[in-house]
């Protein structure tokens, strides 16, 4: 069993080596894992993506790099392609020939933002920007490398958004400002939900993988991947400084003193979805139909799965920021 990491370097990818460490820890017969970033393999050079694939080959493929330069990605349009639409067609192209699993993460920028509640997976692409354009391109691309290959693998496109974990994030922008001012001002009407890496790469392992790392069956397709609830930035922002003050960091710009503004009054390159939220019952669903196990990625009510609320995360991911004194 090989398992190929893309991404190592991203919270995303960080949050794979972590959980497929431990996760090896209880295994007799352990799978070979190959985790590269861009410095082992430049995913705009195709030739060099193919021959990685080919001279590894994989079983599973997680491909949990993309290029997320929102703004930037408006003048590097080729490479922004490059990386978020044919990488991950030849990736999928490999796996349908091979009989592989193939993981790939998208986004909810692949969305207008103009829809009233929750999108659903089959929803219409109708993305804004350069980025949410490339990732579009990339889950059209993978569902047409199976259709076209010989069929005999399978993938999940899981589509999530305002992911933070180890690295460069929003939330950890939020409090470096909050530490050094008294008063910040945030959007508060682009709604979206705030999704952990940690968490985000064990539900996709709970879905593609069983206790031994083995591959088992699903529904190829696109899953909707985010925690229970809904917020704006400026709701996220406002939690992450109280959950910092109650971890006892000392924070200037307490939560009364963060301004809640709209979009139009900071503008930026690139146009956001003012709409992000997502239905994740076909995840839940896939989830339920794979049986009993540990994971605590998720809770069994009365038969009916359900995911933790985003609140609890970012609590817990802040207070382990203050704990690790990375604030």
């Amino acid at each position: 069993m090989n398992i190929l990491v893309f991404g190592k370097d991203g919270q995303l990818g960080k949050a794979f080596q972590a959980l497929l460490a431990s996760q090896l820890a209880a295994l007799d017969e352990k799978p070979t894992i190959l985790c590269v970033g861009r410095h082992e393999c430049d995913l705009s050079n195709s030739a060099a993506l193919d021959s990685l694939l080919n001279q590894f080959s994989p079983d599973l493929i997680i491909n949990a790099s993309a290029y997320t330069a929102v703004d930037k990605a408006e003048t590097e349009v080729d490479l922004a392609f490059a990386i978020n639409a044919k990488a991950p067609e030849i990736m999928a192209q490999y796996a349908a020939n091979h009989s592989a699993t193939f993981l790939h993460y998208s986004t909810d920028y692949v969305f207008d933002g103009e829809k009233y509640g929750f999108y659903l997976e089959d929803d219409l692409r109708k993305p804004l920007g350069v980025y949410g354009k490339s990732k579009a391109a990339g889950e059209e691309a993978i569902a047409k490398a199976f259709l076209s290959g010989k069929r005999t693998g399978q993938y999940a496109i899981f589509r999530t958004s305002w992911v933070y974990g180890d690295g460069g994030n929003f939330i950890r922008t939020i409090l470096r400002l909050a530490k050094d001012r008294e008063e910040l001002k945030i959007i508060n009407d682009q709604y979206g939900v705030p999704t952990s890496a940690q968490w985000l790469a064990q539900v996709s392992l709970d879905l593609a993988m069983d206790d031994n790392l083995k591959p088992r069956q699903f529904l190829s397709g696109i899953y909707h991947a985010v925690p229970a609830g809904e917020t704006t930035w400026h709701g996220l922002a406002c939690l992450a400084v109280k959950a910092a003050l109650d971890a006892g960091v000392t924070i200037k710009a307490r939560p009364e003193a963060i301004k809640p503004i709209l979009a139009v009054e900071y503008p930026l390159p690139a146009p956001r979805p003012m709409n992000s939220r997502m239905s994740t019952d076909r995840l839940r669903f896939a989830l339920t139909q794979r049986g009993p196990n540990n994971s605590n990625s998720y809770n069994d009510v009365d038969g009916i799965l359900e995911f933790p609320a985003w609140e609890s995360m970012v609590r817990e991911y802040v207070s382990r920021l203050a704990h690790d004194q990375l604030i």
